[in-house]
């Protein structure tokens, strides 16, 4: 199974692929969608519509997973990543690559076993369950594998208790 996971915001939005063979997972790319602060919000929303529309063309995930949003202290920040993961997931849709959503609690439950993990330690489960050399950059990448692994980990359980 191939997996596209996103890290959403509108400055910039981080994407990775993680395939799963059998027990083996394996990054098969990773990045981010940066938009420039100064550029009007509608052209930072189709660049990243038409960068995620790209990547699912060119590579053709099963599924995909969003990080949910966190509400934390900053509206403005909540709204414009609200506005990120809203475009993403009209690419997904317009595809019709089924998508699941996760908040970041489950997303580090999933990768570390512990929901409380901090950023280094979900970074450093992302190298070692993918076989990687170092931690993968930048931050939005990294989060956007997690969010895959995620995805792939709550298959496997879902496949594991339906079967």
């Amino acid at each position: 199974m191939r997996v596209l996971g996103i890290d959403p915001g509108t400055a910039s939005t981080g994407y990775a692929i993680v395939e799963e063979d059998g027990a083996t997972l394996r990054l098969v790319t990773l990045g981010v969608i940066e938009t420039p602060a100064k550029t009007p919000l509608p052209q930072r929303l189709q660049t990243i519509y038409s960068t995620l529309g790209r990547l699912i063309r060119d590579h053709a995930p099963d599924a995909a997973a969003v990080e949910e949003l966190f509400f934390g202290r900053n509206v403005t920040t909540a709204i414009s990543v609200g506005e990120g993961r809203g475009v993403a997931l009209l690419a997904l849709a317009e595809a019709e690559v089924p998508t699941a959503g996760y908040t970041p609690l489950q997303v580090k439950q999933a990768v570390t076993g512990y929901g409380n993990a901090d950023k280094r330690q979900v970074q450093e489960m992302v190298k070692v369950l993918l076989n990687l050399t170092e931690i993968p950059r930048p931050d939005d990448a990294a989060d956007a594998a997690a969010v895959a692994i995620c995805h792939l980990q709550r298959a496997r359980l879902d496949g594991l208790i339906q079967g």
